[in-house]
């Protein structure tokens, strides 16, 4: 099955566009830049799906539908934040046959809809907060797209809060921001860095943008999620105020934040081997496949029988099974198109294991294999997925920590940059001179200003680039 995928050491831009394709992921539409998610990939995001929306919930969050065309004249309500998004906006101009009186933008974020509609319904304090989500799709006209990671149309959660003060707004980006955190680190296995956005990089139309920021396996990094505080800026845009409990009108205060489907690109690279996929089980949509072994018909009907038996007792203890009863496949090529798609644990069943009341397992991230009694192979099973997961996430640290290194000059920098990849701490200015400087000379960027650093990085300094004195130290890295 790995025939025609390319090594990672080899071209890793192609490695995980083989392995999205041939993993069955993805493929790629019709329409220039965008994406056809396939039921397997689709059963990655409905996972992923899920262990969010619990989350969301569970801090009080509820689920909304705002349409999908906004009025082109919303968008020029806040200066910065249609600056930020022009370049990207497919817009509509004709519909029923006829020119629109105004046209409409296809959405590529909801922020000003929303807060047209908040506009109704906030009237008193009693009203707020307003914690909204809303699943969607929505577009923007990239001109270099790749499946999964940057595609004209894509599918997100976007959550929009309303609050009555500048606290509460700031604490609930916080908030969200750390529930992106552990949602990468618990359910994708995937280590990430929670920081600051400069203002460079920041969110059009935000007072201040946090982010989660993962390492991929080729040594770049990826912006896995964000929680922007928005200020009062769309509140201003959209003349959104609440009667305060002293009885004056104040602006609100607003949040929103949003993860897409580029986490499922962020799980290939971040996990995937020259094999293909290696999938954390929390998230896997098979989480054990179990493949029969047999030469006769009689020893066929006897081990998929025994299969299907064992199938049965996993799914009764809440795992997600697949028993690969095709009879036009040898085990072989089975074993291989299961570690293609990245199967966490692979169960073989043939005579023999009937006899010894066993089957035969084998670990997709390790490749360890293990004879296990069917007697207790629910209990046995789940705890290999358990240790599964928690040694994807440990392995997954180890290479963050080897990739990250620690810069004093500008010669370094560049040497390590070129020769290693990875995070580089460094000293920066704070201008957005050099970080400009910088991004146009490496091509790298400050990905963020970690909220939890090492003390010695919150040491003065240096510049890296400049020379001028520093505060501190920053995250920088190539991206995609």
């Amino acid at each position: 099955m790995a025939q025609g995928i390319a090594t990672q050491a080899e071209d890793y831009s192609r490695w995980y566009t083989d392995v999205v394709q041939k993993a069955e992921l993805a493929d790629y539409a019709p329409v220039k830049g965008c994406m056809v998610i396939r039921p397997y990939g689709y059963g990655l995001w409905e996972n992923m799906r899920a262990g969010l929306d619990a989350r969301f919930k569970a801090t009080g969050h509820v689920n909304a539908y705002f349409p999908l065309l906004i009025p082109e004249s919303f968008l020029q309500r806040e200066a910065e934040h249609v600056e930020g998004f022009s370049p990207e906006l497919a817009v509509v101009t004709h519909a029923g046959g006829k020119k629109l009186e105004e046209p409409l933008v296809i959405r590529p974020t909801s922020e000003t809809i929303i807060w047209s509609m908040y506009r109704k319904w906030i009237q008193s304090h009693r009203d707020l907060p307003i914690l909204i989500n809303q699943w969607a799709n929505v577009v923007r006209w990239e001109l270099r797209t790749r499946l999964f990671l940057r595609t004209a149309e894509f599918l997100w959660q976007e959550g929009h809060t309303a609050h009555a003060t500048a606290a509460e707004a700031e604490e609930e980006t916080l908030r969200m921001l750390d529930v992106y955190a552990d949602f990468a680190e618990t359910e994708m296995a995937l280590p990430v860095i929670k920081g600051l956005k400069t203002e460079q990089e920041k969110f059009a139309g935000a007072l201040r943008t946090y982010c989660i920021e993962g390492l991929m396996g080729d040594g770049k990094a990826l912006q896995a999620g964000t929680s922007h505080n928005l200020g009062q800026n769309f509140a201003r845009a959209f003349d959104v105020t609440f009667q305060n409990e002293q009885g004056d009108r104040e602006l609100v205060w607003a949040t929103s934040w949003g993860v897409s489907t580029r986490l499922v690109g962020a799980l290939v690279m971040a996990h995937g081997d020259d094999d293909g996929l290696i999938l954390p089980p929390r998230l896997a949509p098979v989480q054990v496949v179990i493949v029969p072994i047999y030469k006769t018909d009689a020893e066929r009907s006897a081990t998929v029988t025994e299969a299907q038996r064992v199938g049965d007792i996993l799914r009764a203890a809440g795992l997600r099974v697949q028993v690969d009863d095709r009879d036009n496949f040898k085990p072989g090529w089975k074993y291989a198109e299961w570690e293609l798609k990245g199967v966490p644990l692979r169960l073989e069943v043939g005579p023999k294991d009937i006899e010894k009341r066993s089957v035969f397992s084998a670990r997709r991230d390790t490749r360890e294999k293990q004879a296990l009694p069917v007697d207790a192979i629910a209990t046995l099973a789940s705890e290999k997925l358990v240790a599964i997961q928690k040694d994807i996430f440990a392995k997954a640290l180890a290479f963050r920590r080897q990739m990250t290194t620690r810069v004093d000059s500008w010669e370094e920098f560049k040497a390590e940059l070129e020769t290693k990849g990875g995070f580089l701490v460094a000293h920066w200015d704070g201008t957005a001179e050099t970080e400009a400087a910088i991004k146009e000379e490496t091509k790298a960027t400050i990905r963020c200003l970690p909220l939890t650093p090492d003390p010695a990085d919150l040491e003065p300094g240096d510049c890296v680039y400049s020379g001028r004195a520093s505060a501190r130290r920053v995250l920088f890295a190539k991206s995609y």
